[in-house]
């Protein structure tokens, strides 16, 4: 169904008929009214003659007059938002008058502004997130340095002479350097990750069978905590997918190690396996003292921890839930967290079928 032009969505091609329309009717009026006197003032072809001839040269002129007017206007706009000095084309190509510019103008610049808006708030989120990150890594550095910083200035101020302190100072220093070292190494893999100089070796193996790996090398440690391993009923069987191995290894390790930590006695964490077409979908469920809501969106940022104190004192360096999203990005696939306070957590993330 057509529409009527109003005054508020005219185009300028619609501006300039109705203008060259009107002009030339006036004109048209006038000659009769005034010239009515004259032999040839009635005669069509003279009247057809003076309406085409008022006609074109209005519409030309508005045309022209339009085409200046809007883009002066749009020079005036794109030079309020683009910092580098722009040639007519570049500033919105050939105008283009039987569309509404200034109104398309005006939404590009609406835009152009919810951009600015969305962008700086993203700074001021990374800015936040930078302050925080610098804080974290102090203090997750200054803590073991001066533990080796008192240990050593106890062993320099007689303690060596203490056949019981020395060898004991000496070790907890030498768990400390450790907790130093594995702070270091994770940052760095991080640090790699990020900017693509880690390589993957990627090849086809069955994460079924990955998963039974690990879930053997960590036996001892959920042993302690009571805690049982097992395959989802149902899923027991080969999936095979396209990765690196020992990566996913690593992430499995990380997982595994969090659902150790946080699980509760004689828990269970259960791996499940779900073909997606393109991607095998791998979920690590346990039922465990779960996450609150307002710590999932962060669980995945460096030195994040949700209960802090318990944390750091059942060891981890608060990166490895970091690098288990960056090893995952690398691979281009995903990890989402889903959670429920006291009743338990699943992690699931994507991996490329073979």
């Amino acid at each position: 169904m057509a529409t009527i032009p109003t005054s508020r969505n005219l185009t300028p091609r619609t501006l300039a008929l109705l203008a060259a329309m009107i002009s030339a009717s006036v004109l048209l009026v006038i000659n009769h009214v005034f010239y009515s006197w004259l032999p040839f003032s009635k005669d069509w072809v003279n009247d057809l003659v003076v309406f085409l001839v008022a006609f074109g040269a209005v519409y030309l002129v508005v045309i022209y007059l339009v085409e200046i007017f809007i883009y002066r206007k749009i020079k005036i706009i794109y030079k309020s938002i683009v910092s580098e000095k722009i040639s007519r084309e570049k500033t919105y190509g050939k105008v283009k008058l039987d569309m509404d510019i200034i109104g398309d103008v005006n939404k590009e610049v609406s835009d152009w502004q919810q951009f600015r808006s969305d962008e700086i708030e993203e700074l001021r989120r990374m800015e936040t997130f930078r302050k925080e990150f610098i804080g974290n890594v102090s203090h997750e550095l200054k803590t073991p340095i001066f533990n080796i910083q008192g240990y050593i200035h106890t062993l320099i101020d007689g303690g060596m002479e203490d056949t019981e302190v020395n060898i004991q100072y000496l070790q907890r220093a030498a768990r400390s350097v450790e907790r130093l070292c594995l702070i270091v190494d994770d940052l760095e893999a991080i640090s790699k990750l990020e900017s693509g100089e880690m390589i993957l070796e990627q090849r086809t193996f069955d994460i079924n069978e990955l998963v039974k790996e690990v879930f053997e090398s960590m036996e001892l440690q959920a042993k302690e905590k009571k805690i049982s391993f097992a395959i989802k009923e149902g899923n027991d069987r080969s999936f095979y997918v396209h990765a690196d191995k020992e990566r996913i290894r690593q992430v499995l390790v990380n997982l595994l190690v969090n659902s150790i930590k946080y699980g509760k006695e004689n828990g269970k964490t259960v791996a499940g396996f779900y073909d997606m077409d393109e991607n095998i979908l791998v979920e690590i469920t346990d039922n465990g003292i779960g996450i609150a809501p307002q710590h999932l969106p962060r669980l995945f940022e460096r030195f994040y921890r949700v209960d802090k104190s318990r944390s750091r004192d059942q060891g981890g360096t608060g990166l490895g839930l970091s690098i288990v999203k960056h090893i995952l990005e690398a691979h281009t696939q995903t990890i989402n967290v889903r959670s429920t306070y006291g009743v338990g957590t699943t992690f699931a993330l994507t991996l490329k079928k073979a």
